[in-house]
């Protein structure tokens, strides 16, 4: 999928990645569950803002990162959790199993562009048992240039699978980030119109609302 890359010359917060007008860690809202989660991370995705793997690192509680450089892959025991089933998420892989308890898994990510993840599933696919969510909707990952049916953001993948494996409060905390780096990432770009089409159908407008109006006040130079 194509993304969008913001020069790294621009300001940032350190700890969201946006721009420090448009600064969101005041709505960080840490997502727990039983469930072991790794992302892996394409070397080119790892600079982008908008990654929601680097996302996925911020928000969810244990979960670990991994660079991924294809002249250096990672090694399988740095990643792979001893006593967990590791999944790794494709959408060639099996149905996803019944009964299955978060406890026992490890869920592996892979963060990149649809070429990039190709080659991350080359060195890793053989890991574990790839793993088909039952994914179904638009894509709420409006950071997209040109989003396809049935093509979602890599944190949209965690959100299915905490819906699927009966993980509800961490589904919708996680959903909640999710849209509030969208939303955030759509206001950097300048897009207000865009933001305020998006936020009209987000859970933000309800959860959030005094973040939303303290990030909406007019300030010098916004």
């Amino acid at each position: 999928m194509a993304r969008s890359v913001v020069l790294e010359t621009t300001p940032r917060c350190e700890r969201c990645r946006c721009t420090p007008r448009w600064c969101i860690c005041a709505g960080h809202q840490a997502v727990t569950s039983p469930l072991a989660v790794d992302v892996l991370i394409h070397k080119r995705e790892y600079w982008r803002p908008t990654s929601t793997g680097r996302l996925i690192n911020r928000i969810v509680e244990g979960s670990r990162g991994h660079i991924f450089w294809q002249e250096q892959p990672p090694a399988r025991e740095l990643i792979v959790a001893p006593g967990r089933e590791l999944w790794i998420l494709h959408p060639r892989g099996d149905e996803l199993p019944a009964g299955a308890i978060p406890a026992n898994l490890q869920v592996l990510l892979l963060d990149g562009s649809w070429s990039e993840a190709g080659s991350m599933l080359e060195v890793v696919g053989q890991w574990g048992r790839r793993i088909s969510l039952p994914m179904s909707g638009p894509s709420r990952y409006w950071l997209r240039n040109a989003p396809g049916a049935g093509k979602y953001a890599t944190v949209e993948a965690l959100i299915f699978l905490y819906a699927a494996l009966g993980l509800t409060a961490a589904e919708s905390a996680l959903r909640l980030q999710f849209e509030l780096h969208v939303y955030a990432g759509l206001r950097t770009r300048g897009a207000k119109a865009l933001a305020d089409e998006f936020l009209a159908t987000s859970p933000l407008r309800t959860a959030m609302p005094e973040l939303l109006a303290k990030l909406g006040e007019r300030r010098p130079n916004a």
